[in-house]
């Protein structure tokens, strides 16, 4: 999985004038939950720092900074201005080598479907699945090969098997399938 370089500060002041404050300065509140004390970690970040952390479907293990503290973590909740759709908080989960991270993961299509040689369209329909793995055996994404699926066929989550981690996704969720198109149906019927 690919990693982050994220630099802060640690906050001191909290509440709603305070977030107002930080935001009038470009700067987003932010908090870490699940450090080892059980303690939340407040701090603060600059708006041009988390561009490409949050504005990309790639997920990061993010490196945090913050002066004397330094430690992994994820990106676990994102909360958005309803209107300017500009990043009001973030909120962080701490991550540990040995303890498992619940996090989800983009899905890539490989391969040309038989069903979309035959004249069907190929549709993703989970563009990111729940996995829960070791930090260090988490994919950057997971590839989906989908040169046998038929026209008329899915691949659900139950049909997935991926080494070191473990699927949350419900078992009889539709990843992706290959429909069959208005002009393939019109080929099949001046067939018959």
């Amino acid at each position: 999985m690919k990693t982050f370089e994220l630099k802060g500060e640690v906050r001191d002041d909290f509440g709603k004038k305070a977030a107002r404050a930080y935001r009038s300065e470009s700067l987003i509140p932010c908090v870490a939950y699940g450090g080892h004390d059980e303690k939340n970690l407040n701090f603060v970040v600059k708006i041009s720092d988390v561009r490409n952390l949050i504005y990309t479907p790639e997920v990061f293990l993010v490196n945090l900074d913050l002066g004397e503290t330094k430690f992994q973590a994820i990106v676990k909740d994102v909360q958005y201005h309803p209107v300017k759709d500009t990043i009001l908080h973030i909120d962080f989960l701490h991550v540990f080598e040995k303890t498992p991270v619940v996090i989800e993961i983009p899905v890539r299509l490989e391969g040309l479907a038989e069903g979309v040689r035959a004249g069907g369209k190929l549709s993703l329909d989970a563009r990111k699945l729940k996995v829960k793995a070791l930090p260090a055996k988490l994919p950057e994404m997971l590839v989906v090969n989908v040169e046998k699926l038929e026209l008329g066929k899915s691949i659900q989550v139950g049909d997935l098997k991926f080494d070191d981690l473990e699927i949350l996704n419900a078992r009889n969720a539709v990843v992706c399938r290959v429909q069959l198109t208005r002009a393939a149906r019109g080929a099949a019927a001046k067939a018959e």
